[in-house]
Parts: C-alpha cells; sequence; structure tokens
C-alpha cells in the first residue's frame, strides 16, 4: 500500500500559500518530503511486479538474500531471531517467511549442534539455485531505477538519505538498521 495518497502532487508555490496559513509549514521540506514518498512508493511498485514476475514476495526474498549473501561472516548459520533483526520484523513474521521457504524446500531448519534449543537456518540447493538465478535480474532492475543517476549523484543522493536516517532518531523514531 503506498505511504503517499496524493495523485498529484501540490505544486511549489501552493506550498507557499500553505505556509502563510501555517507557519510550521516549510516550503522546501515538505516538497522534498513528499518527493521522497512519492518516489519510494513508484520504485515500490517496480520492485513488487518484479518479485510478483519471479513469484516471491519482498519477505521471502529478503530471507533468501540474508542468508545467500553472506556478507557478514561467511558460514555463521542464521538463527530465526537473527533473521528477524537483521530484516526489521517481528519473530514471528519471520516464522512465517521461513515456514514457507521451507514448505517450498528453499531453506531447511538445522538443530545446532552444541545447544539442542538453537535452530538454524540455512539455504537448500534449490534455495541458492533460485536466488542466483533472480540475482542478475534483481540487479538489473536496481540499476534501471537508478540509471537516470550518476555515479556522483548516487552517492550523493546516499549521503543525503543517510543524514535523514541520522536525524530520525532524535524525533523517537526507530532506525531501520
Amino acid at each position: 500500500m503506498p505511504l503517499l495518497m496524493l495523485k498529484d502532487l501540490p505544486r511549489y508555490d501552493c506550498l507557499i500559500q500553505a505556509a502563510g496559513r501555517c507557519h510550521t509549514l516549510q516550503p522546501s521540506a515538505t516538497d522534498a518530503f513528499l518527493n521522497l514518498l512519492r518516489t519510494g512508493d513508484d520504485v515500490f511498485a517496480v520492485v513488487a511486479r518484479f518479485f510478483s514476475g519471479h513469484d516471491v514476495s519482498q519477505g521471502r526474498f529478503t530471507v533468501l538474500m540474508l542468508l545467500g549473501m553472506e556478507c557478514g561472516e561467511p558460514g555463521q548459520p542464521a538463527t530465526p531471531a537473527t533473521l528477524a533483526e537483521q530484516a526489521g520484523v517481528t519473530r514471528a513474521t519471520m516464522t512465517g517467511l521461513i515456514d514457507t521457504l521451507e514448505k517450498d524446500k528453499l531453506v531447511v531448519r538445522v538443530p545446532d549442534v552444541n545447544d539442542r534449543r538453537t535452530i538454524h537456518v540455512r539455504l537448500t540447493r534449490q534455495g541458492r539455485k533460485v536466488l542466483d538465478g533472480m540475482l542478475p535480474d534483481y540487479f538489473q532492475c536496481v540499476a534501471d531505477i537508478l540509471r537516470p543517476l550518476s555515479e556522483a549523484e548516487r552517492k550523493k543522493l546516499v549521503r543525503l538519505l543517510q543524514k535523514v536516517q541520522a536525524g530520525l532518531p532524535a524525533m523517537g523514531a526507530k532506525p531501520s538498521r
């Protein structure tokens, strides 16, 4: 579901007019915020179509990526709790994702050899094959989304978004990472 419910964004001169009635409205901040939401919604829709075409949900893809990319400590087993933390979802949500991935034989739960209370989640060969089959198309989709920006603009965008993210905890928002 989109975060921004406006079909068309207000013109900048309308924001300036509204600022005359509401003194806390900063036209440039509101304009940037609305454009950020609109862009996020549009990007989310493109990526949702990509996942739909590969018959996978964003959540399931996230779990496959967390298990398959091994950007952290290679070979380090992943527990459902660790995966939930890394994905920014509840443990119950992660359990549901793992259940469906396990049903489709893309992951397997393996008991810890030293602690029977601990369960690890690993990609199966089929899970690795599915992930490896999707990644080229996924990364092409990402590249296509950001194609209008130069390398320098992409780096600047990341820095600007990180600045916004850094200010959110002061507002009581929980950071996503």
